[in-house]
């Protein structure tokens, strides 16, 4: 898993490469695309030819590329599998009626799977394309929620004793840089201080010099940068750090990330089937902020982790007690930002990834609403306002529920 034409978007749309950290982006830039890549999807082509595939820029895949490629970053990048539980964790069917509409919407959302579950139950479920409820999916940025949550089990098992600790407690190298006082939370707030240029047009930014980087040359190059601002005073989102994040995360709990996914919530958790991480190269670490490849219900499921604060079948929180409520409040600097959490202003929150990934969460519905997305463009604000009118939508036919 590389850099590699991660920076050099806007002005060459990347040399042929995967360059999954594009997939960490999930910054206000809207990616110019073909007229190619506005066509309608059509359901998988019949012999993919992986090798091309991983040759060509993710971002420049034509709908069919998509909708082959999303489900098989396996066939295309190194990653390392998350097993599932034995004992998958029951999503009981209870249908709404009255919902055909959405399948309309999910079209003119260019959706491949949109799953809704309130009350813990399927509400609604749907796939078009060819794709089916056992194929995986890219997540995309959907990965940084994940890394919080995996913070959050990380403080119950006191792997990592405090947020205000800083990153040098666990990264000694980084004594002595302008991350010396930076803290844990000041990462997962993505409010360092530290100096850090995300302009894609610019071939001498930050997120230039780390083309093709390792994780060890992403940490070198961080540590390298001086700080401009005071810690947790002002918000830049940083695709370095994510990185960052994920290494201190390792270092504290002695294993992988996804080791540390699949035996505290994957296998706990009852996730049904089995998921994958990207990595940065054959045998790297995985991506902080990035590239975890599950199916609908297991976004499902990771989404009602997150509403029942990771309590599992046994009945005992996974995570610490109010991880959920601390995690999703208002940074400072942020007031749209929690801990690698998007926040919506009405106590709802989302995990989310470009070309239309999801997991929308809302506490005073005790709803989930999960997207396997192939948006045209990676960050399209027609199609955000759409998605919103969506759960919107979706949110009433729940009150309406409530009330029969």
């Amino acid at each position: 898993m590389t850099l590699k034409g991660y920076a050099m978007m806007a002005q060459r749309l990347f040399p042929p490469a995967l360059a999954f950290l594009t997939l960490i982006w999930l910054g206000s830039t809207t990616l110019a695309h073909s007229s190619e890549q506005t066509q309608t999807p059509t359901a998988k082509l019949a012999a993919p030819d992986w090798q091309s595939l991983g040759d060509k820029n993710i971002l420049e895949w034509t709908p069919e590329e998509q909708r082959n490629g999303y489900p098989n970053i396996r066939q295309i990048n190194p990653t390392r599998e998350i097993l599932a539980s034995d004992q998958p964790s029951p999503l009981p069917e209870a249908l709404w009626t009255n919902t055909q509409d959405w399948e309309a919407q999910m079209a003119e959302l260019h959706l491949a799977g949109l799953l809704v579950i309130q009350d813990g139950k399927i509400r609604f479920e749907q796939y078009r394309l060819g794709h089916t409820a056992d194929e995986r999916w890219m997540s995309f940025s959907i990965a940084k929620s994940v890394v919080s949550l995996l913070f959050g089990i990380a403080m119950k098992e006191r792997h990592i004793e405090s947020l205000d600790e800083t990153v040098a407690t666990y990264l000694p190298r980084f004594e002595g840089t302008g991350y010396a006082n930076v803290t844990i939370k000041d990462l997962l707030r993505m409010a360092s201080g530290v100096q850090w240029n995300e302009d894609y047009e610019d071939p001498n930014s930050d997120v230039a010099a780390l083309d093709d980087a390792s994780e060890n040359e992403v940490l070198e190059h961080l540590a390298s940068l001086p700080s401009l601002h005071p810690p947790g005073s002002v918000f830049n989102y940083n695709t370095g750090e994510t990185i960052l994040a994920g290494a201190i995360l390792s270092k504290a709990v002695g294993m992988s990330l996804s080791e540390y996914l699949q035996s505290r919530l994957w296998q706990p958790f009852g996730m049904g089937a089995n998921a994958d991480w990207a990595l940065m190269g054959p045998e790297g670490a995985e991506m902080g902020g990035c590239c975890i490849s599950a199916t609908l219900r297991d976004y499902g499921r990771l989404g009602l982790f997150a509403l029942n604060s990771g309590k599992p079948k046994s009945n005992e929180n996974l995570l610490p007690q109010g991880w959920m409520l601390e995690a999703t409040q208002p940074s400072p600097a942020a007031d749209y930002y929690g801990y690698f959490w998007w926040l919506t202003g009405d106590g709802d929150y989302r995990a989310s990834g470009i070309f239309g990934q999801g997991i929308h969460i809302s506490p005073s519905h005790d709803l989930i609403v999960a997207m396997h997305g192939l948006w045209p463009e990676a960050i399209d604000r027609d199609l955000s306002q759409k998605r919103a009118e969506l759960i919107d939508a979706i949110k009433r036919a729940s009150n309406q529920s409530a009330s029969d």
